[in-house]
């Protein structure tokens, strides 16, 4: 009954209506009594049955000018909804429009004076009947897979959806639409083919009426299209389009491609332009949003510090530069250290953080490339006089420069391509944009090179490099003179064979050459300006017709011994040569394998940086030979290849060697492939010998001992025990481990499918060719028993009888033959036993039977016997330290369990110190004070005071008596070639047992060791110059504290005045400066401490007081130049007497600097903490304030110091992005923090800091995370998001709240509609 009535209402409706147009009722009147009528009734206004009433009415029996005025004035009253009668106009009117002409030509009209009044429908939509009907009128949800259930996202998909189907309708009306192949328009656009039939009484004059009409509508609908891709509103809300639903503007943009370069009423037309269809369906609409940002952030002058464009000119400005790439110099230096190994690929880190500083910087590819190259040719200048000792020396710098960095360019330009590929899947005909980016992105490159060239103070050689970068620039001269010569010809030529005019070869030409042979440049770089000078007419007389190398040797040339020499000594120049090499080692004879073996470990590893990635990939499948197809043995496969295997353990042995593996990511693999070696080798007894071609025999113990003490020094085996973990599970945190280095190795056997960029391809390949499935530490059961051991540090095992016991006596026997045959035995100090030593023979028979593994097991018992003998004054230090270093030559590897004794036997504390008095120990006083001298110096430039020796000089020197051992064992090796890798894993065990022993132990090492070995002396004592901040938490905070001040310049130190990066790493140290021994720049001194320092939580705070503590200091800085007249305003922006952009340049590389000191001394847990933890309270915490006239302004530039540091730090863990495995990390910590904020603008949390300092914090922060990490809006939840914005709102800031939502996903894609319609930005 109640649908009756209702039913009858409306019809009445409808009868008022057409009473009113029979009687020619004025639309007001009609209007007026029809208001009247519905309130009457009890019917809401505006009436969505109304509208459908009103519409059906004129469609189509109705359809007379009248009705479309009584629709008008209903409109204009407001008696309908405005969206809900467009809505249903566009499905009744679009697809008869050939038909009804005039009805669609009024329906153009309607949506011209209606469809842009936005702020209204917004209020209509409010009535959720109203969004019901619209949605189920044009079927949105559907359509876009979006529900519209708010008014908002609603706006967006109506106002898509209208403009869309007009530009179906009219470029179907102008023959366009079928050029769109295979698509089918989603609207109901297409004319019905039935509506002429019904009406055919149209003379000829009627019909060519009706086609100028159909034209002139065309040209409406037209310029309709273009109001709303010009209007402020509409065109915002599309581009919430653009952005959330790709794929559909996808094909909307297609269109407007079509339509701005094919329509005929566009070229005729007078008062329209194609541009604005051809901007928004090329790349222009990317142009736009930049405008956009730019506008924003001119009205945060504060914010355009950080995400303006920074030019070449800035990039000129020292502080400045300094500001954009400080954390790449940091990253790169901290690459250099030896004391510990990077298990992460170089290539994969600086990748990472090169993206993360050009997205926070907002530079272009050209300054990002420059950046990188100038940040890697500082690395190199930086030592160009490196001290000796057990450290990474020029080679592992030069392949940071000439290998890893080019493979990172290199990564990045294949990443630009790969990702404007995948982009143009949604837009064939988008030509402009597959190309444009790519392109230019080379050719970017190109240019950073060639303005590089305009650095010669860091393009001159090192002295290493300079035949090298002769022959390179020789290379380049002879082929614009258009002289074809083979690189071994090359290899001879000299600078007195160019011509007089000629300039010499400097890095760039090394530089140059890196990127030609990996395919970034071709030779067309050889005739850039200045590149090379002069030319060469002849081929120089001096070069010889004939030389052996590697052209002779892919020529066929047989590999005798001047060959291997020859090419032992010069790096392969192709991977052609590499792979021939490579072949010989896999099928030739086993001397042709350790042949070709020698030559893999020669110049090709160490100087081959043109394909130096395929020699260390070659040399790590080498050390995983496969078993032979023809092999039938039942002991290891291994066993057969043990000439080959050890000549590329020892090749590969060095710490540069070490260091070039580990930049390029390969540590898990070569552990991987030296972890079977040591099982196999350690179990065999050593009487198992090979007999090389030149009559020299090496057996099992020897391959052992270099391959487990290369091992060894791919994990943190040189720190104390308490930094590992005890029992099965692997350890966390930064120490490598054997379990967590074969953890990151089976990562990388994930199929290369999954795998995106060369670099995760290439580590993919290696580990897949050595074994493709996964391999774990309990496939090694020796290895696993042994490392448990040492890790556990406890001795037991050790019973009567036992093997154990027996080999323990017969190891002691051996070690200490040549003491008196009268005294007690040694073993009987700690077994018990009374057994007596056995007859001399008994060495030689322990020599010949023990596996190298059962002797590893005793080694800790013997050392303990020994050193309690010694304690007892059973064994005098002299005879300890020779059964030590007897003990040690008999099986080197011996070394690892010796140094993990004594290290945990310091670290117990129970041995009494003995006196250094130059009678029983060595002595240092012959050096000492010099040592404590040259610690002073070196410390010079962070103000922190060295402990003095002793007081009053007087007291004699003491050591534990482990450490005093372990010293007597390593000063009696030699320091030649034979010792050295036996130094470098003995070496870093010492230093780090003497730096956990109380002051001055490390010195007194020192002094020992320079008497010993004098051209380490600077090596010695920088070393001992670290334990300074280990002892010392008040000397951290001062190193800390002397960084910030020299990369600021906020000292009146010469040298540091100008701060950035110079101050700040200095240019190397050592005693070959004038004057002797330098200070060490503190940056340097915080790369080789941080490792060290156990409490890395107690950093963040002192770097966050340090921080604001320089904020401080830089607004009352630029506050004294301003008076004295210094500070030039090059930006035009003052708050009271200072500059702000000059300020904040400054705070910008205070924060970096901050954040870069945090990232590396924690890593992701730290940064973590900082986030989620430490900021949330400062800002809750109460601050002091000094209520000076800069109080204000300093709060502000605090508060934006926090959000670019809050932000860097997370950019450096997470990455800008969400490409990294890293990145999965950030949802949770991001949202925490989002929360806060949230919280914080709701008035749920009560905050103590300044509020100018929150307003800036909290504005800094999320304009940074919009401009520069997008991709992290979309981890944080919508509602979050929407809570944010109000309280962004509140602040007036409601730009900014629109830029958040805006990337918010289609979750926020509603809020941020109804913020653009309220605002009418």
């Amino acid at each position: 009954m109640a649908i009756s009535v209702q039913s009858s209402f409306w019809d009445g409706v409808t009868e008022l209506t057409k009473v009113a147009q029979r009687k020619g009722v004025d639309p007001l009147h009609w209007a007026i009594q029809l208001s009247s009528n519905l309130n009457s009734a009890g019917v809401a206004l505006p009436s969505v049955e109304l509208a459908n009433v009103l519409v059906s009415h004129i469609c189509w029996d109705n359809n007379e000018p009248v009705s479309w005025k009584f629709l008008e004035k209903a409109l204009m009253l407001n008696i309908v909804p405005p969206i809900l009668v467009l809505a249903l106009l566009t499905t009744r009117v679009i697809s008869r429009r050939q038909f009804q002409p005039v009805a669609y030509r009024l329906y153009l009209e309607l949506i011209r004076r209606h469809a842009f009044i936005v702020k209204s429908h917004i209020h209509v939509l409010k009535h959720k009947e109203v969004i019901a009907s619209v949605d189920a009128v044009l079927h949105l949800s559907e359509t876009f897979n979006l529900p519209a259930n708010d008014p908002g996202t609603l706006m967006v998909e109506f106002i898509f959806s209208i403009v869309w189907q007009l530009l179906d309708a009219t470029l179907f009306d102008e023959g366009l639409l079928e050029l769109i192949v295979e698509e089918k328009s989603k609207w109901p656009t297409k004319p019905q083919e039935m509506e002429i039939d019904g009406h055919n009484s149209y003379d000829d004059k009627r019909t060519e009426q009706r086609e100028r009409l159909r034209n002139v509508n065309v040209e409406l609908a037209i310029e309709i299209i273009g109001k709303f891709l010009q209007d402020t509103v509409t065109s915002r809300i599309l581009h919430l389009a653009c952005r959330n639903m790709p794929s559909h503007w996808a094909d909307l943009i297609q269109r407007l491609q079509l339509l701005g370069e094919n329509s005929s009423v566009l070229r005729k037309s007078k008062s329209l332009n194609s541009e604005i269809f051809l901007r928004f369906s090329s790349n222009t609409w990317t142009i736009f949003s930049q405008e956009c940002k730019k506008n924003s952030q001119q009205k945060f002058p504060p914010i355009r510090a950080f995400g303006s464009p920074a030019s070449s000119a800035s990039l000129c400005h020292r502080t400045r530069y300094s500001a954009l790439w400080l954390p790449l110099d940091l990253v790169l230096e901290d690459a250099m250290d030896g004391y510990q190994v990077q298990a992460t690929s170089a290539i994969e880190k600086i990748t990472s953080l090169v993206k993360t500083l050009k997205a926070i910087n907002g530079t272009s590819w050209h300054d990002t490339f420059l950046g990188l190259w100038i940040a890697a040719l500082r690395l190199v200048q930086r030592e160009r006089d490196p001290i000796e000792g057990p450290v990474p020396r020029i080679d592992t710098r030069l392949c940071l420069l000439l290998c890893i960095t080019v493979l990172v360019i290199a990564d990045l330009i294949e990443e630009v391509e790969s990702t404007t590929s995948d982009e143009t899947e949604y837009g064939a005909s988008n030509h402009w944009k597959e190309k444009k980016a790519p392109v230019e992105c080379r050719n970017e490159l190109i240019s950073s090179l060639q303005i590089l060239g305009e650095y010669q103070s860091l393009l001159i050689p090192l002295q290493g490099v300079i035949s090298a970068c002769n022959q390179a620039a020789a290379k380049a001269m002879m082929f614009i003179s258009g002289i074809s010569v083979s690189n071994a010809y090359l290899e001879c030529i000299n600078m007195k064979d160019m011509p007089m005019n000629s300039s010499a070869g400097n890095m760039r030409h090394l530089i140059v050459e890196a990127c030609i042979a990996r395919n970034l440049l071709d030779t067309s770089a050889y005739f850039w300006q200045g590149y090379v000078n002069g030319c060469i007419n002849q081929m120089p007389q001096s070069i010889p017709p004939q030389a052996p190398g590697w052209t002779a040797f892919m020529k066929g040339a047989p590999l005798n011994h001047i060959m291997i020499n020859a090419l032992t000594s010069t790096p392969a120049s192709s991977l052609a040569e590499l792979e021939k090499i490579f072949e010989i080692a896999v099928k030739g004879s086993d001397e042709e394998k350790i042949s070709a073996a020698t030559i893999l470990c020669g110049a090709s590893l160490i100087r081959g940086w043109n394909i130096q990635e395929h020699t260390v990939h070659y040399i790590t499948r080498l050390l995983s030979p496969p078993v032979p197809q023809d092999y039938s043995g039942c002991e290891s496969h291994l066993l057969g290849y043990a000439p080959m295997l050890n000549v590329l353990i020892v090749g590969i042995a060095s710490i540069d060697c070490v260091q070039i593996f580990s930049l390029h990511g390969l540590v898990p693999q070569l552990a991987c492939s030296l972890m079977p070696i040591c099982e196999v080798f350690g179990s065999c007894v050593p009487n198992l010998n090979w007999t090389l071609a030149t009559g020299e025999e090496m057996s099992a113990h020897a391959v052992f001992s270099n391959a487990f003490t290369l091992l060894l020094k791919l994990w943190g085996f040189n720190h104390p025990p308490l930094d590992h973990g005890v029992g099965d599970a692997p350890t966390v945190g930064p120490q490598l481990t054997p379990e967590y280095l074969l953890l990151l190795r089976n990562s990388h056997l994930v199929s290369g499918n999954v795998h995106k960029g060369r670099n995760k391809m290439r580590l993919s390949a290696v580990a897949s060719s050595s074994s493709p499935q996964p391999v774990f530490v309990d496939s090694f059961p020796k290895l696993k028993v042994w490392y448990r051991a040492c890790i556990a540090s406890t001795l037991s095992g050790h019973v009567r009888g036992n093997s154990v016991h027996q080999t323990v006596d017969g190891l002691l026997n051996m070690m200490f033959r040549r003491i008196s045959g009268g005294n007690q035995p040694l073993n009987s100090v700690t077994s018990g036993s009374s057994s007596s030593s056995g007859p001399g023979n008994e060495d030689s028979s322990l020599r010949s039977k023990l596996p190298a593994w059962d002797i590893m097991e005793a080694v800790p018992f013997v050392i303990d016997a020994a050193l309690t003998a010694c304690a007892h004054g059973k064994l005098s230090p002299r005879e300890l330290a020779t059964g030590l270093k007897d003990l040690a030559d008999f099986l080197p590897a011996s070394l690892a369990s010796i140094a993990s004794y004594f290290s945990a036997e310091v670290t117990r504390g129970l041995w009494k110190p003995v006196f250094m008095n130059g009678s029983d120990w060595p002595s240092p006083a012959a050096n000492l004070s010099n040592v404590e001298e040259q610690i002073r110096k070196i410390l010079a430039a962070t103000g922190v005071d060295v402990p003095s020796m002793a007081a009053g000089g007087s007291s004699p020197a003491t050591l534990p008596l482990p450490l005093a051992a372990f010293v007597s064992l390593t000063i009696t090796y030699k320091i030649d070639r034979a010792s050295e890798r036996f130094l470098n894993l003995a070496g870093p065990a010492m230093e780090s047992l003497a730096a956990g022993c109380p002051w001055p132990c490390m010195p007194i090492v020192a002094s020992l060791w320079t008497q010993k070995a004098r051209r380490w002396s600077d090596f010695l004592i920088f070393s001992a110059s670290r334990t300074v901040f280990l002892q010392n938490r008040d000397a951290v905070v001062q190193l800390l504290k002397s960084c910030f001040t020299a990369a600021l310049g906020l000292t009146a130190n010469p040298l540091s005045y100008h701060g950035g990066v110079g101050a700040l790493l200095g240019h190397g140290f050592g005693s070959h400066f004038c004057g002797g021994i330098s200070p060490v720049a503190p940056g340097i001194l915080f790369l080789r401490v941080y490792r060290s320092i156990r409490e890395v939580a107690l950093l963040v705070e002192e770097i966050l007081s340090l921080l604001m503590d320089s904020v401080r200091e830089i607004a009352c800085n630029s506050t004294r130049k301003e008076r004295s007249g210094k500070l030039n305003n090059y930006n035009g922006k003052r708050y009271g007497h200072i500059s702000l952009s000059s300020a904040m340049t400054q705070v910008q590389l205070a924060a970096s600097l901050g954040a870069s000191l945090v990232w590396l001394a924690g890593g992701f847990v730290l940064v973590q903490s900082v986030i989620k933890e430490t900021l949330p309270s400062w800002f809750i915490s109460v601050h002091r304030s000094e209520h000076s006239c800069l109080e204000g302004i300093v709060s502000m530039l605090g508060g934006y110091a926090l959000a670019y540091f809050a932000v860097l730090c997370g950019t450096f863990a997470w990455g800008t992005d969400s490409s990294s495995s890293a990145s999965k990390r950030r949802p949770k910590i991001l949202g925490d923090h989002m929360e806060f904020l949230a919280s914080a603008l709701d008035g749920k949390i009560s905050l103590g800091c300044d509020w100018a300092t929150w307003h800036a914090y909290v504005t800094g922060f999320v304009s940074l995370m919009v401009s520069c990490t997008p991709g992290w809006v979309l981890d944080v939840d919508v509602e979050v998001l929407k809570r944010l914005s109000r309280g962004l709102g509140q602040w007036n800031e409601k730009e900014l709240a629109f830029a958040l939502l805006e990337l918010g996903g289609v979750g926020s894609i509603g809020a941020a509609a109804e913020l653009i319609i309220e605002s009418e930005m």
